[in-house]
C-alpha cells in the first residue's frame, strides 16, 4: 500500500510517499514544492502542477492531508485554505478522496504525543523510515501525514491491511 501525504502551504507544500508492507515502512518519495511566482494565483497554479506531477510519478493507492487548524491570523488561515483547496483538487482530479487528519492526531500517531514539536516529528519520521538525514520540516510533516493514514487503514481478520479505498479510479 502506497500513501501520499500532503502538508499544504502557499510558499512551501511538503509531500511524502510512504509504502507499507506488513509492519515495515519505506519512503518512496518526498520533497517540498516551492512556487516561484510572485503572484498568488501563479503560486497556486505551480502548486497544482507540482502535485499532479507527484501523483502521476508516485502512483499512490491513497492520499491524505493535514486538516485545517485554527490560526491566530485570519489572512494566514485563508491563504492556507487556498493551498488546501488546490491539494484537494489535485487529488480529486486523479480519482482520490483524500483523508484529512488534525495536526494533533498526526503527531500522536507518529510521535506518541499530540503536542510534539516540529523537530520531534522530524526525528521520529527519520527514525521510522530509516532515513540517513533529517528530512526538511515540510517534507517530514507530509511523511507524518502518510504514516498516520497508513496506520489508520483497517485490517482483515488475519491481520493483513486492506488497501485504502479513497474513492475514484485508482
Amino acid at each position: 500500500m502506497r500513501i501520499l501525504g500532503i502538508d499544504p502551504g502557499t510558499r512551501a507544500t511538503g509531500f511524502g510517499v510512504v509504502e507499507f508492507e506488513g509492519s515495515s515502512l519505506r519512503r518512496v518519495a518526498g520533497g517540498v514544492i516551492r512556487p516561484r511566482s510572485q503572484e498568488f494565483a501563479g503560486r497556486l497554479r505551480e502548486l497544482l502542477v507540482g502535485l499532479e506531477q507527484v501523483i502521476e510519478e508516485a502512483r499512490p493507492d491513497g492520499t491524505a492531508l493535514e486538516a485545517v487548524f485554527s490560526a491566530r491570523n485570519p489572512r494566514s488561515a485563508l491563504m492556507l485554505g487556498h493551498a488546501r483547496g488546490v491539494a484537494l483538487v489535485a487529488c480529486a482530479a486523479a480519482g482520490f478522496n483524500p483523508a484529512e487528519y488534525a495536526p494533533g492526531r498526526i503527531k500522536q500517531a507518529v510521535v506518541g504525543y499530540g503536542a510534539a514539536s516540529k523537530s520531534q516529528v522530524q526525528r521520529m519520521v527519520q527514525r521510522l523510515l530509516g532515513l540517513p538525514d533529517l528530512p526538511p520540516a515540510d517534507e517530514a510533516d507530509a511523511l507524518a501525514v502518510a504514516i498516520c493514514h497508513g496506520h489508520s487503514a483497517p485490517f482483515d481478520t488475519e491481520g493483513r491491511r486492506f488497501p485504502v479505498v479513497t474513492g475514484g479510479t485508482r
